[in-house]
Formats: structure tokens, C-alpha cells, sequence
């Protein structure tokens, strides 16, 4: 009832920059917040940054300085600019975000993921 949907991820040099994009539809009352997530190859699903419906971001350490979060309310879509990519950011990014369906129920989602290859 309630979809996710990531954009952006593709193949990118060391030092270039990407950035992702994750917009949500469906029947939604409200987004408390939207964020992303991170799932690198024979690797367990890592938090990556998040951003409130009032604008507070959070972090994950091995994010912070390279890694922006923002979001466009009336488009309920949340972006992940990435900048000084390194090989160790090849994952597949997933968009995730806590929301109020019309049901009033709320719940977290998850989009299919976006795939970001970091390679020369």
C-alpha cells in the first residue's frame, strides 16, 4: 500500500560523487522521518543517515563528512548526496522511513535498494 522506490546508484569512480534519491507513495497520512541504509557484499544491513520530518539528521560514523542527507517534504522524498566516494561504500543502499498509513498505522518501510559499485 505504501512504496519505496530508490534512484541514483550505479557504477562511480574513487573521489566522485553520487547522489541518491528515494521518494515514497502510496497511502500515507505521515513520514516521521526517512532514511538510508547500507548492505555491502557478505555484510549484515548498516545505518547509514536519517532525517526527521523535523529536520534533525543523524550519522552513522562512517558516514559523517562525506555523506548529506535532505529531503523534499512535498515530494516525500529523501536524497543521500555522497561525495569523496571510496571502494568501501560499494553496497546496496536502501531507503527506509517510518510511516503513518491512512490506516493510522505505523510502521517502518523499505524500498528494493539501489546498487552503488565504487571501482575504477
Amino acid at each position: 500500500q505504501v512504496q519505496l522506490v530508490e534512484s541514483g546508484g550505479g557504477l562511480v569512480q574513487p573521489g566522485g560523487s553520487l547522489r541518491l534519491s528515494c521518494a515514497a507513495s502510496g497511502s500515507i497520512f505521515s513520514i516521521n522521518a526517512m532514511g538510508w541504509y547500507r548492505q555491502a557484499p557478505g555484510k549484515g544491513r548498516e545505518f547509514v543517515a536519517a532525517i526527521t520530518s523535523g529536520g534533525s539528521t543523524n550519522y552513522a560514523d562512517s558516514g559523517k563528512g562525506r555523506f548529506t542527507i535532505s529531503r523534499d517534504g512535498a515530494k516525500n522524498t529523501v536524497y543521500l548526496q555522497i561525495d569523496s566516494l571510496k571502494p568501501e561504500d560499494t553496497a546496496v543502499y536502501y531507503c527506509n522511513a517510518d510511516i503513518t498509513a491512512t490506516s493510522r498505522n505505523r510502521r517502518p518501510y523499505w524500498g528494493e535498494g539501489t546498487l552503488v559499485t565504487v571501482s575504477s
